[in-house]
């Protein structure tokens, strides 16, 4: 179980290597503003086949951003909550985390990433009484950091 563990952490903190870059984020903050002009531009023309095919991604990738964020406060909330020596009640956060991870695209991914390598760590640590690794803890503070102009612009605020 301990080696399971061990394995799933260390498989979640390259992940979140691959995930956590800084590019990605800058990419997107890029992208959001730049959609919105060429909207507004193809709308003046008759043929408005582009912009109706621009607009109805950018409103559901944006309504699954707010959704996205606000189950991570969620997750987080209930990760917070488990008490110190419940080691199935990280797993299950784990678990939760994981398959909200499946459920988002880009850097949204990190928020779920971190928060389940926090989460298993924290598990193989409560069956010794200890604390997650200072690495989960700052994994989640950089994804958290990473996406807090994504989930502000969609009206949550990320919490830790």
């Amino acid at each position: 179980m301990t080696r399971f563990l061990a394995t799933a952490a260390v498989a979640a903190l390259a992940g979140l290597t691959a995930c956590s870059g800084s590019a990605p984020v800058q990419e997107d903050r890029v992208t959001a503003p730049v959609q919105p002009e060429p909207t507004a531009a193809q709308s003046a023309p008759s043929t408005g086949a582009g912009g109706g095919t621009a607009r109805p991604p950018s409103s559901s990738a944006s309504s699954g951003a707010k959704e996205a964020c606000l189950l991570f406060n969620s997750l987080f909330a209930g990760y917070a909550a488990v008490p110190s020596g419940d080691a199935e009640g990280y797993e299950d956060i784990y678990r939760r985390a994981v398959g909200a991870k499946d459920t988002v695209s880009g850097d949204l991914r990190g928020l779920f990433a971190s928060l389940s390598l926090l989460a298993i760590d924290h598990s193989a640590a409560a069956a010794s009484g200890g604390e997650p690794q200072q690495e989960s803890k700052d994994a989640v503070r950089d994804a958290v950091f990473a996406n807090a102009g994504t989930c502000t612009a969609e009206g949550v605020i990320l919490t830790l």
